[in-house]
């Protein structure tokens, strides 16, 4: 089978060769990118007066006709036509007759395939973006209906204050809402048109790339041809974006880990994101945190991949290049399945309420309200921060908490104390009154809740 550059060869490589050096087992993700490109492309050529009109129609009606048998599954391909261009070539080649030969005119795979690569980081992103938007609005739901809810805070995983169980809540959306902001960033860099480059140098035809830039809705178009072939820094960002996604995800899954537990007990996740033990009955294990937990690992190797493979490469386009697209398909698909299972774990998530509240009961999460206690009655914080050190040494060694002790042994180790410590003590005080910009304070989180529900309005408008 004679190869589309065959020309100049006089022997043809072995099969075990033309596998290897084949990326259609994966590159044919590209399809409809590849077909939406050269429709583009031939809708350019026709208007240059490059091809005739005749041509023009014959190859538009062709490529509309391979477009659905992709929609259909209906095409085959094959490793001896190597990649999704050429066998899309031939396919169409088949198809339609000679006029498919001239569709390649004024077009090398070096940019075409650039052109693709653009085309489906763009689509991807925009489709990322919204995934992590539904995330959002569960986060957002369920913090709607526990600003009053309480949880220990913890700092080194040691209780250090109560604080609200929807600002925790919020910190992952805004978490979330930072990564939105790169991937929305990222898009002025993946929406850029590379086509018209030719293999590195442009070419001689008198085309005119406006015509496929604002065919196919790129905001602006590279420049420098080598540039043009040789770039992947968008995709490099995609993988980058990703990779900090998935730590966010990851950050998140460990602390439902932990709640999930006996030990903290203060949500149940939903069955349908668990599984059992095949040996030990009563065990109901997070497996779908702990897979997203772990997927972040696997992210993060796509980017090393990418970095590395494009680490001292020339210009401008180099075979190294057809190993960027399978970390790419593989990220996308990665974050895309853990932001959906994420939203569907958190819209079926039940929350303990009486657990956390016991817990924030049972702690000395409150010792910061007692050393601002006695700090407002004029000791200095330092003083004040000894001498609620040694209170809580007391307490532990008589097994009791900073509520459980009585107001006339609060005298007896400060004279300055008075009834209404009890109530400066409560988790419920000690959180309500943080109401500082930012802080955990109800009214403080409502606050939050509304911005954050105003930027989610921002951004769907």
């Amino acid at each position: 089978m004679k190869k589309l550059w065959g020309g100049r060869f006089s022997k043809q490589p072995e099969e075990w060769v033309d596998e290897f050096g084949a990326s259609i087992s994966f590159d044919q993700q590209l399809a409809s990118q590849d077909i939406k490109g050269s429709l583009a492309h031939a809708k350019m050529l026709f208007q240059c007066k490059i091809i005739d009109e005749s041509a023009y129609e014959n190859i538009k009606n062709g490529l509309l006709s391979l477009q659905s048998d992709v929609e259909e599954g209906e095409l085959t391909y094959s490793v001896k036509y190597e990649d999704i261009h050429l066998n899309l070539e031939k396919l169409l080649t088949d198809k339609i007759g000679p006029d498919g030969g001239k569709l390649h005119t004024a077009r090398s795979r070096n940019d075409q395939v650039a052109t693709d690569f653009h085309l489906y980081v763009k689509e991807e992103t925009l489709l990322i973006i919204a995934h992590i938007e539904e995330l959002q609005k569960s986060l957002l739901n369920l913090a709607e209906e526990h600003v009053e809810t309480i949880i220990p805070g913890y700092t080194h995983l040691q209780r250090a204050q109560p604080v609200s169980f929807a600002h925790h809540l919020l910190a992952y959306f805004w978490m979330l809402d930072r990564d939105k902001g790169r991937l929305q960033d990222s898009l002025k860099r993946s929406d850029i048109l590379p086509l018209g480059a030719g293999a590195l140098a442009g070419t001689t035809f008198d085309i005119d790339r406006n015509i496929t830039m604002n065919e196919l809705g790129f905001r602006d178009k590279y420049l420098n041809s080598l540039d043009a072939v040789s770039d992947r820094d968008f995709a490099i960002e995609c993988c980058s974006n990703a990779s900090m996604i998935m730590m966010h995800l990851s950050r998140f899954c460990e602390e439902l880990i932990l709640w999930s537990s006996e030990e903290f007990g203060f949500i149940e996740i939903s069955d349908s994101f668990t599984t059992g033990s095949s040996m030990m009955p009563q065990k109901k294990n997070p497996d779908m945190a702990e897979l997203i937990r772990g997927k972040s690992g696997r992210v993060y190797g796509s980017l090393i991949s990418l970095l590395t493979l494009m680490k001292g490469l020339p210009l401008a386009y180099n075979k190294d290049m057809q190993e960027d697209k399978e970390p790419v398909f593989d990220t996308v698909k990665t974050v895309k399945g853990c932001l959906s299972i994420m939203t569907g774990m958190m819209n079926e998530v039940k929350i303990h309420v009486d657990k956390m509240n016991k817990a924030v009961h049972q702690d000395f999460s409150n010792a910061t309200e007692l050393a601002d206690y006695l700090a407002k009655r004029g000791i200095p914080f330092r003083e004040a921060h000894e001498l609620v050190g040694q209170m809580v040494l007391q307490c532990i060694q008589k097994e009791c908490y900073l509520l459980d002790v009585t107001l006339d042994e609060y005298k007896e180790w400060c004279p300055l104390v008075e009834n209404d410590l009890f109530e400066a003590l409560s988790p419920k005080t000690a959180v309500e009154r943080r109401n500082s910009e930012g802080g955990t304070g109800f009214e403080a989180v409502r606050q939050q809740i509304d911005a954050a529900q105003s930027k989610m309005a921002v951004s769907n408008n």
